[in-house]
């Protein structure tokens, strides 16, 4: 199709469109994180569920090239259509094709809905084909609907505290006005609609039909993602209708790494990420304003990290052949230690006290959230020319 300019289409924590140059710059500043500190080598097999954007797009990029794994990436993305741009992960993982096949690695992608039945088989199936035995499998989804294949019902996760309604500050995305939130309590559907969608009941099926195919290695590793934060984020978020899901993650993750462990010598495991931008963190109220707090602090401290940094410090740490993971008193992996640090957490309240739409943009780096979110979708990437014409029907 003939070459067209791109402008980013954005809509408060929505963004319509993506740039194709953009998310190809940031998967190659991705991939020489990777390569910058790891072997090189060392996995076999990994499946990545969910390895479009964020956390997941980062796992894959870091068992490719960090660790060398012949890998099997799980999405639902947007193909390019007429004048309309494919979504970021599309192009996300097109550009991570071209690097791979580049530099002699290998990469496949399913693309589909990962909660279904026949996504799971059609993975099954191409694992098969590929003569794969699994030494690593990252469960990274992040959906806020999931139907279940069993009943054929959807369910709807929602952000909402357990008890009495939540009153907070919070960003205005659409006016970058400081203002108050106030979120009612969830009902008892509310908690368990959010459980079925982001708890541990998916990736529990995954890892089963997996098993029950023969597709895990002697001491195959799983891991899921998850989030715990500070106080202040605790009414919404872990102590709220995600956290009662997370909770149920980590209970998931206790049965299947006993299951692994008894059969394959293996484990499973949750990490605790750190808060970063993402669209869906920036969905989250109060968060686009903690997590700009958390950036002005941690980028002055030279202790910020992205997704890339992070998942390459998991593996370094926790996860590379050879390594034990460091698990707290919950048995999970803690990399969002640095994030958690006493004095860290100390400023973010203090600061939190004092912010006001008129500072906002001095107390805060919420210029770089802003810029963090547009980057995600290709836009504001330093060394992009904006005003060129650029292919966008890109295959997958």
């Amino acid at each position: 199709m003939p070459l067209q300019t791109v402008a980013s289409r954005i809509r408060g924590f929505i963004c319509l469109n993506a740039h194709p140059e953009g998310c190809a710059a940031n998967v190659r500043a991705q991939v020489e994180v990777a390569r910058r500190d790891a072997p090189g080598a060392g996995l076999g097999h990994a499946l990545v569920v969910g390895a479009s954007t964020g956390y997941g797009l980062s796992s894959l990029v870091t068992t490719v090239f960090g660790y060398g794994a012949r890998a099997v990436g799980v999405c639902l993305e947007r193909a390019p259509q007429g004048d309309k741009t494919a979504s970021a992960g599309w192009y996300n993982l097109a550009a991570l094709g071209r690097l791979a096949r580049a530099a002699g690695h290998d990469i496949a992608t399913v693309n589909g809905d990962a909660y279904s039945d026949e996504i799971k088989a059609q993975t099954i199936d191409l694992l098969k084909k590929r003569g794969a035995k699994l030494d690593s499998v990252v469960y990274s989804l992040a959906s806020p609907k999931r139907t279940d294949p069993k009943t054929g019902v959807t369910h709807a996760s929602v952000l909402k505290p357990l008890g009495a309604p939540f009153v907070s500050k919070s960003i205005g995305l659409s006016n970058d006005n400081v203002q108050t939130v106030e979120i009612a309590s969830a009902t008892d559907a509310d908690v368990e609609a959010t459980r079925k969608v982001m708890g541990g009941e998916d990736w529990e099926l995954w890892m089963r039909a997996l098993q029950s195919a023969d597709l895990l290695a002697k001491g195959c590793r799983a891991v899921a993602y998850s989030y715990i934060g500070p106080e202040l984020t605790y009414p919404i978020y872990r102590s709220g209708t995600i956290g009662k899901a997370k909770e149920h993650l980590e209970q998931t993750a206790r049965a299947l790494g006993g299951e692994l462990a008894a059969r394959l010598d293996g484990a499973a495991y949750v990490s605790v990420n750190k808060a970063l931008v993402t669209q869906a963190s920036s969905a989250i109220p109060v968060v686009p304003l903690y997590i700009s707090l958390l950036y002005k602090i941690m980028k002055a401290e030279g202790t910020h990290e992205g997704t890339a940094e992070q998942m390459a410090r998991l593996f370094r740490d926790h996860l590379a052949p050879g390594r034990e993971p460091k698990l707290d008193a919950g048995g999970r992996i803690r990399i969002d230690d640095l994030e958690m640090q006493p004095h860290v957490q100390k400023r973010v309240a203090e600061l939190w006290d004092q912010v006001t739409t008129e500072n906002l943009f001095a107390l805060t780096d919420y210029a770089g959230f802003k810029q963090e979110f547009r980057s995600l979708f290709g836009f504001e990437v330093p060394g992009i020319d904006y005003g060129a014409r650029v292919e966008t029907d890109i295959p997958l």
